[in-house]
C-alpha cells in the first residue's frame, strides 16, 4: 500500500510540474509567439493561393502530401507544399475567402497569450465563427456568380452547399433575405446601438413619406410615438436632430430669398449667408448614431418648375414576338425548369469510391524503364540528351530528346524492340510530340489505377464548368480531368472492340450529362439494338428521354422504329430551323435566350427548345439490317442539326469503311477510339494508327482534328448507373416523355382521307368549337385545354382536318382554321350528327 501511495504522489507531482510549467509567463509568451507565427504563415499561404493557386491546383488535388515532398514537385505557393495544401483545404474545401478569419483568430490568441491585447477567447471565437459562416454563404451567393471561371471556390464547399440548399428551398430572393437577416442579427449582437439605428431606419421613411401631406394630426402621431418608445436621453438626441434639420431648411429658404444668384448655382465669395450642410451629428454620450448622408433623413424638396417627363413611344413588336403584354408592363423571365422546380441532381455519393492506396508512383519501375529505354536505343546507335517521365493512372509517358543528327524514323522503327526490352503489353511511340521538341514513348504501368467516375464528377473542374453539354471522360496521362463540350464537337464517333470499354464510355457520357443538365434543358434519344445496354435508363423516361408519339417504350430496340425515329428527328430539325428563322436568330442559344426574355409568342408556335442528344449503340448492326434508310437521316442530322441543338453519339464495334462511310466521317470530326483489333480499323476511325496499340480496359484515344489525346476512361459500374437512374426516377417528372413529331412516310398522305368520321372522338365537337373560337389550329392547345395526351390530341386534329375544319400541317406553324365563325361550325357539326 505504501508503494502505491508513493507512486501516486510521484505521478501527481509530475502533472503539477507540467501545469506549473504551462502557467509560467515565459512559456505562455513563447506559445503565443508560436501561435501568432503559425497564423501569419497560414495567412501568407492563403494570400499566395489567390495568385498561384491555379498553377498548383492539379498537383495539390491529385497528389498526396508526402508524394509532392519526396519527388520535389514544383509548387508555386510562397509557403511551399504545406502552405498550398492548407490554403486549398481552408479556402476551397471549407469556408472560402472568409477562411482568412481562422489564422486571424490564431494571431489574436497568440497576442492574448503574449498579453499584448486583452480580449475574450470565447467571445472572439463565436463572433469570428459567425462571421465566417455568414461570409462563406454570402460569397457563394455573390462572388461565385461574378467570378464563375475562377479556380477559387469563393464560398468554399461549406458555403456552396448551404447556398445551393437554401436557393433550392427558398429561391434567390429568400437567400438574399436570409443573408441580410443574419447581417442584422450580427450587428445587433455586436453593437447595442445598432438597434436604434435600424429602428430609425424603418421609422423615418414612414415619416418622410407622410410629411408630404403636412397633416398636423399625423405629425402629432409621430411625435407621440417617439415619446413613448425612445428613452429620455435618446429622445433629446433625435428631436435635436430633426430640430436642427428644420432650422437648416429655414436658413436655406431665407438664403434663397436674399441671394438669388444661388438659384443659378453661383456662390459669390464673401457671401456669409451660404448654408453649411452638417456632416456630423453630436448626440448624448450614452447614445450614438451614424448619419452617412443628410438625404437619408430629409425628404428632397420637389422642383415644381421642372419640365414634365417625356413619354418614350413604344416601338411596334416584330412579327413572331410577344404582343400580349399591356404597354409598360414587365414580366419576369421565363424559367423552363419551373415545372420541375423541386428537381435535385444526383449526389456524388451514388458513385463508388475506389481505394487507390499504395498505387502511387513506383520509382523503381520508372528508373528501370528509363535504363532499359536508354540501353535499347544505345544498342542501335541512338544517343539521347535527356529523358523525362510523366506518370498517369495507367500509362507512363517517357519523353526523350535525341542528339543532333538522329533521324526520327529510326526511333519510330524501334517500337517492337523497345516493347520487348520493357516486357510491356504494347507501347506507342509519338514522334515527334505535338508542340514539343521531344519524342514520346507511352509505356503501360504494371499496377494501373482505376479512374472512378466519382473522382471525375466530384472534381472542381467539372462542378464549375459552364459548358452547354459537358462531358467528363476521365483522366489524361498527366492526371488531369479531361472534359469537352458536346455542343462544340458537334457529333462524336465511338469505336472499340468487344470488351475494351466502349459501353462504359457511353455510360460515362450519359452520366456526365445527367449530373449537369436539368430535364427541361436536355432530352436524349437512346437507340439500343442489343436491347440490354440502355434498358437501365428506362426509369428516367419522364425526365430525360424522347420518343415517338405512338411508341410504347422510350428506348428504341426495333430496327424499324429506329428508321422512323431518325426520320422524325429530321422533321424536328426542320421544324426547329423554321422557328429560328421566324425568330430572326441563328442558333438555339440565341433562340432560347429570346424565349426566356418573353420576346417570342407561344401562341405563334414558339416554344422552349431543349438540347437533343441522340446516342446510338451498335451502329454497325443497324447499317447491316437497314443500310441507306439509316445512313441518310443520320447524314442529314450530322450536317445540319448543330445550330438547332441536336447532337449525335454513334458507337460501333468494327469501324470498317462500309459501316463508317465517308459521308458520316466528314460530319463527325470528334472521334473516340478504344482498342481495336487492327491498324486498318485504327486508320478508319482516327485516320492514323495508334488505337491498335492501346491496352484495353478503358484506355482510349480522343481526336478532335489532328491532335490525339490518350485518356483513361472513367469507370462507372452498372449498380452505380442503376442508383443514379433510380434516384432521378423517384422524383417528380413530366406527365409523359418528350414526344418527337409524328413522321408520315411515303403513301402516308392518304391517311387523312381514310379516317372514319362516324367514329369520332367524344371531344370532337368541343375541340372544334375551341379551335374556331381561338382561330388557332394547334394540337398543343387541344392537349392543354382538355388535359389529354399528345396521341389523342393528334388524332383529334386529324379528324378535324378530315372534317374540313382545319387545314393540313405547316411545319412548326399552327394549322389554318377553315371555319370563320361559330354559326358556320354549328351547321357543319349538325350535318355530321
Amino acid at each position: 500500500m505504501a508503494k502505491k501511495t508513493v507512486q501516486k504522489k510521484k505521478n501527481s507531482g509530475k502533472g503539477a510540474q507540467f501545469l506549473e510549467f504551462i502557467k509560467k509567463e515565459r512559456t505562455r509568451f513563447l506559445l503565443g509567439v508560436c501561435l501568432a507565427f503559425i497564423g501569419a504563415y497560414i495567412i501568407l499561404g492563403q494570400i499566395s493561393f489567390f495568385i498561384t493557386g491555379a498553377a498548383d491546383q492539379s498537383k495539390v488535388v491529385n497528389r498526396y502530401f508526402i508524394d509532392l515532398i519526396s519527388h520535389k514537385q514544383q509548387i508555386a505557393n510562397w509557403t511551399g507544399v504545406a502552405g498550398a495544401f492548407i490554403a486549398e483545404k481552408f479556402i476551397n474545401q471549407w469556408f472560402g475567402i472568409f477562411s482568412l478569419l481562422i489564422p486571424v483568430y490564431f494571431i489574436l490568441m497568440g497576442l492574448k497569450m503574449m498579453r499584448v491585447i486583452n480580449i475574450s477567447a470565447i467571445r472572439t471565437f463565436l463572433l469570428l465563427a459567425f462571421a465566417m459562416i455568414w461570409g462563406s454563404i454570402t460569397s457563394a451567393f455573390t462572388l461565385s456568380r461574378i467570378f464563375a471561371d475562377s479556380h477559387i471556390i469563393w464560398g468554399g464547399a461549406h458555403g456552396q452547399y448551404i447556398e445551393q440548399t437554401l436557393e433550392a428551398a427558398l429561391g434567390i430572393p429568400g437567400v438574399l433575405m436570409i443573408i441580410v437577416l443574419l447581417l442584422i442579427i450580427f450587428l445587433i449582437i455586436t453593437k447595442k446601438a445598432s438597434m436604434e439605428f435600424f429602428r430609425g431606419l424603418f421609422r423615418n421613411p414612414l415619416k418622410n413619406n407622410s410629411a408630404q401631406d403636412t397633416d398636423p394630426e399625423l405629425e402629432n402621431f409621430y411625435e407621440e410615438e417617439i415619446e413613448e418608445e425612445v428613452p429620455a436621453k435618446e429622445k433629446k438626441s433625435w428631436f435635436s436632430f430633426f430640430k436642427r434639420k428644420k432650422a437648416d431648411k429655414d436658413i436655406e429658404e431665407e438664403d434663397n430669398k436674399d441671394t438669388p444668384e444661388e438659384d443659378m448655382g453661383i456662390s459669390p465669395a464673401g457671401n456669409t449667408k451660404t448654408r453649411k450642410t452638417p456632416t456630423t451629428l453630436k448626440v448624448d454620450q450614452d447614445f450614438e448614431i451614424v448619419v452617412p448622408k443628410d438625404e437619408e433623413f430629409i425628404q428632397p424638396v420637389r422642383n415644381t418648375d421642372a419640365p414634365p417627363k417625356q413619354t418614350v413611344p413604344v416601338s411596334p413588336v416584330p412579327d413572331g414576338e410577344t404582343d400580349i403584354l399591356p404597354e409598360g408592363e414587365e414580366m419576369e423571365d421565363y424559367d423552363p425548369t419551373k415545372d420541375l422546380s423541386s428537381f435535385h441532381f444526383p449526389s456524388t455519393e451514388l458513385l463508388k469510391v475506389y481505394d487507390t492506396t499504395g498505387k502511387g508512383v513506383d520509382m523503381e519501375e520508372q528508373n528501370a524503364n528509363k535504363s532499359k529505354i536508354i540501353t535499347t536505343l544505345q544498342n542501335y546507335g541512338i544517343e539521347i540528351t535527356s529523358i523525362k517521365a510523366t506518370v498517369g493512372p495507367t500509362i507512363t509517358l517517357y519523353e526523350i530528346v535525341p542528339k543532333a543528327g538522329v533521324r526520327i524514323s529510326k526511333i519510330r522503327n524501334l517500337e517492337d524492340d523497345i516493347a520487348l526490352s520493357l516486357s510491356a503489353l504494347g507501347i506507342r511511340i509519338i514522334a515527334p510530340m505535338p508542340g514539343k521538341g521531344t519524342i514520346g514513348i507511352e509505356v503501360p504501368n504494371k499496377d494501373p489505377q482505376i479512374v472512378s467516375m466519382q473522382s471525375v464528377i466530384a472534381s472542381r473542374r467539372f462542378q464549375e464548368c459552364a459548358y452547354d453539354l459537358p462531358v467528363a471522360l476521365g483522366k489524361t496521362i498527366t492526371n488531369e480531368i479531361f472534359m469537352f463540350d458536346l455542343c462544340k464537337m458537334p457529333h462524336l464517333l465511338v469505336a472499340g472492340a468487344t470488351g475494351q470499354g466502349k459501353s462504359v464510355g457511353l455510360n460515362a457520357i450519359i452520366t456526365s450529362l445527367l449530373y449537369k443538365k436539368h430535364p427541361a434543358e436536355m432530352k436524349m434519344v437512346l437507340v439500343d439494338p442489343k436491347m440490354v445496354e440502355f434498358n437501365i435508363y428506362s426509369t428516367i423516361e419522364k425526365h430525360y428521354l424522347a420518343k415517338l408519339p405512338d411508341a410504347e417504350k422510350a428506348i428504341i430496340t426495333d430496327v424499324s422504329k429506329v428508321t422512323q425515329t431518325l426520320n422524325s428527328l429530321t422533321k424536328e430539325m426542320d421544324d426547329r430551323y423554321e422557328l429560328l428563322m421566324n425568330a430572326g436568330v441563328r442558333n438555339i442559344k440565341e433562340y432560347n435566350e429570346k424565349f426566356r426574355k418573353r420576346r417570342l409568342n407561344p401562341l405563334k408556335g414558339h416554344r422552349f427548345l431543349p438540347y437533343l442528344v441522340i446516342i446510338i449503340d451498335e451502329f454497325g448492326d443497324l447499317i447491316m439490317t437497314a443500310g441507306k434508310e439509316i445512313e441518310m437521316p443520320i447524314a442529314r442530322i450530322a450536317q445540319k442539326a448543330r445550330a438547332v441543338g441536336m447532337h449525335m453519339v454513334i458507337a460501333t464495334q468494327r469501324p470498317t469503311t462500309n459501316i463508317i462511310t465517308g459521308t458520316i466521317k466528314a460530319n463527325f470530326p470528334a472521334r473516340m477510339a478504344f482498342r481495336v483489333t487492327s491498324q486498318i480499323d485504327s486508320r478508319t476511325i482516327l485516320d492514323m494508327s495508334g488505337a491498335n496499340q492501346l491496352i484495353g480496359r478503358g484506355d482510349l484515344l480522343f481526336s478532335q482534328g489532328s491532335d490525339l489525346v490518350r485518356i483513361q476512361c472513367a469507370f462507372v459500374d452498372t449498380p452505380e448507373v442503376e442508383g443514379i437512374a433510380q434516384y432521378i426516377g423517384n422524383q417528380q417528372g413530366y406527365s409523359h416523355a418528350f414526344e418527337l413529331p409524328e413522321y408520315v412516310g411515303e403513301g402516308g398522305e392518304d391517311k387523312i382521307g381514310n379516317i372514319d368520321l362516324n367514329d369520332r372522338d367524344p371531344l370532337f365537337d368541343e375541340a372544334a368549337r375551341l379551335i374556331v373560337v381561338h382561330q388557332q389550329g394547334s394540337t398543343s392547345l387541344i392537349q392543354r385545354k382538355f388535359s389529354i395526351g399528345y396521341n389523342r390530341a393528334g388524332r383529334l386534329m386529324d379528324q378535324l382536318e378530315a372534317a374540313g375544319i382545319v387545314g393540313p400541317t405547316q411545319g412548326s406553324k399552327a394549322r389554318d382554321v377553315l371555319i370563320a365563325d361559330e354559326y358556320s361550325l354549328e351547321q357543319k357539326l349538325n350535318a355530321f350528327n
